[in-house]
């Protein structure tokens, strides 16, 4: 049976991907902040499902929730990084702009750089990302926002070479959505 962790499992792209890959018979870890909305997604099968509660930013933690999970599911294929924020942010207040970098930067590479050196160790496995196709271009009303998926675009890129120059069996997939309709969607009719 396959192993996989989501980073972001409470809702949105997170919570439907572990549903996913329950139905496909993963054995699913799922972790976010919110205890409630974890035990939610856990009770609907308790089987495939194991929770770790634990924020992205908290980097204190996220080595050792990670190898829990990792220990509970007996080992490890697939890890999903849906976590992330995006705040809308014309007047640039800093404070928003330094939570979307804790998050989008700074706790997505400590997770990324986690699981490569893992995946390494054990010579093959998967890291998927849902980076954005804002990371393509600024923003004004969302700068922190479209320049950290720049980040983990190009992250994402060096784990690739690094895997390539190796010669392991790591594969490292950069998605890239668009606008999606979750909670994390800001704005009045864009769907």
């Amino acid at each position: 049976m396959q192993k996989a962790i989501i980073i972001g499992a409470t809702s949105g792209l997170g919570k439907g991907l572990a549903r996913r890959l329950a139905d496909e018979d993963y054995n699913v870890g799922i972790t976010g902040r919110r205890t409630e909305l974890l035990d939610e997604l856990r009770s609907e099968n308790p089987n495939l499902f194991y929770a770790q509660t634990f924020d992205i930013t908290d980097i204190n933690k996220i080595v050792e929730k990670l190898e829990i999970l990792t220990s509970q599911l007996g080992g490890l294929d697939l890890l999903i990084i849906c976590s992330g924020i995006g705040d809308q942010n014309e007047e640039l207040n800093y404070e928003i702009e330094k939570r979307t970098i804790e998050t989008n930067v700074i706790g997505f590479t400590c997770v990324a750089n986690w699981a490569f050196n893992y995946f390494e160790n054990q010579k093959n496995g998967h890291l998927v990302a849902i980076s954005s196709v804002g990371g393509l271009r600024g923003n004004r009303i969302t700068p922190s926002y479209n320049a950290t998926k720049a980040y983990q675009i190009n992250y994402l890129e060096g784990l690739r070479q690094k895997a390539n120059k190796i010669k392991s069996q790591i594969f490292v997939t950069d998605v890239r959505p668009g606008f999606v309709a979750t909670a994390m969607a800001k704005g009045k009719g864009l769907f």
